[in-house]
């Protein structure tokens, strides 16, 4: 293994890991949800094994780059969450994917005629052996990607169907960007989820579907209420129902401490109320300076963590002696933090802080290996995010 006892240094903590695993696998099974969670999260090897071993239906990737780097992971089954638009990632998907002897499923999006002319008019030139199966997806006014109206949806939907070069494969969508109000939810999330169902329903009953369709939404914040909606209860017909959530294997003391089911304040009491997620990432980092009373200066920046969701957590000293309740994090250059502490606090330069983060994507990209720890915090592995 090629870690290192510098620091800076993130960790990842294998128990948490392996607790929300588990936990995620039993919500899934509870519910009657399938899992492809979404491999952006991290891109390791290491972790998708992991989830698969779990049982993870497929695994979710954002970009064509993924979606080759889950080929060679092995995944026999991967849900690209995006958009078929380029030559290139078109050329390729046909020749990984379509070819008569294919070993992967392989699943994309649409979400305007403009981009199903432009798939069947490349795919007409590639002639590929097989058809390209893809999932229609509902977006919202003010959103990314996604149809903004379930009427145009269903033309879509009809157009597929109708095409010699594709087939009609399901309904997606993404609740988490939705505007958040003063609810639990975003409170046009239900709708967007029920619009799902509508368009599902309306696609079986004409006919439309080639196959069992696959019905998915769901981040890692509100993945409780998809389920609610988009369970296989909801539906009068036999649907493949799942979960695209990444970050909830590496939990986090930011945005999915918030607002995860499994979060701060339990909302799910499905799997009982000490069912919770564990936050695994930590860093570990140097105090640098105490160069006025009330400010600390660590060894850490923004090339180290994410500050796109909030600033990191003050988690104590690695003796675990330090009282470090009111210390906070107040801002980052690309290698140093400032903390703020009470006047009278007494550290010295070379003591080790721990410090939690926000947003796990964040994390995985900044680091090329990533030491696995156990309770003891003595290294067990080490994961390679091929980010």
């Amino acid at each position: 293994m090629a870690t290192s006892d510098d620091l800076p240094r993130m960790v990842l903590h294998d128990a948490a890991i392996e607790n929300n695993i588990a936990l995620m696998a039993a919500f899934c099974e509870s519910s009657g949800m399938l899992l492809a969670p979404h491999a952006k999260t991290h891109l390791s090897k290491e972790l998708c094994d992991r989830q698969r071993a779990a049982g993870a239906w497929g695994l979710t990737a954002a970009t064509t780059s993924q979606v080759r780097t889950l080929v060679a992971f092995g995944a026999p089954r991967i849900l690209h969450a995006n958009l078929l638009v380029d030559a290139a990632a078109i050329d390729f998907v046909a020749s990984t994917f379509l070819a008569a002897d294919r070993a992967v499923e392989y699943l994309c999006y649409v979400d305007s005629a403009a981009g199903l002319q432009l798939l069947e008019r490349r795919l007409e030139t590639l002639a590929p052996a097989r058809t390209l199966r893809v999932l229609v997806e509902l977006g919202f006014t003010g959103g990314r990607t996604g149809v903004r109206s379930e009427s145009d949806a269903r033309q879509l939907g009809h157009a597929v169907a109708a095409s010699n070069r594709l087939e009609l494969a399901g309904v997606a969508g993404y609740e988490g960007l939705m505007p958040q109000g003063d609810g639990v939810f975003p409170d046009a999330a239900p709708e967007l989820l029920a619009g799902i169902r509508r368009l599902a329903t309306y696609f079986h009953e004409q006919g439309l579907f080639a196959g069992t369709p696959v019905v998915t939404a769901g981040g890692s914040s509100y993945f409780d209420l998809v389920a609610a909606e988009l369970g296989p209860q909801n539906f009068g017909f036999e649907v493949l129902p799942v979960l695209r959530s990444g970050c909830y294997l590496t939990h986090d003391h930011g945005v999915y401490e918030r607002t995860s089911p499994f979060g701060a304040e339990l909302r799910s009491g499905i799997l009982g109320p000490d069912a919770g997620f564990q936050a695994a990432f930590e860093l570990q980092a140097s105090v640098l300076s105490t160069p006025e009373p009330g400010r600390v200066i660590v060894g850490f920046g923004r090339r180290e963590v994410p500050t796109d969701d909030r600033l990191p957590a003050v988690l104590g000293d690695l003796s675990g002696v330090l009282d470090t309740s009111g210390w906070t994090v107040t801002g980052v250059n690309d290698h140093h933090a400032y903390l703020r502490v009470p006047t009278d606090t007494r550290v010295a330069p070379g003591t080790v802080l721990r410090f939690g983060i926000g947003h796990p994507c964040g994390a995985f990209d900044r680091w090329r290996s990533i030491p696995l720890v156990d309770e003891h915090d003595a290294v067990i592995g080490e994961l390679t995010p091929a980010l």
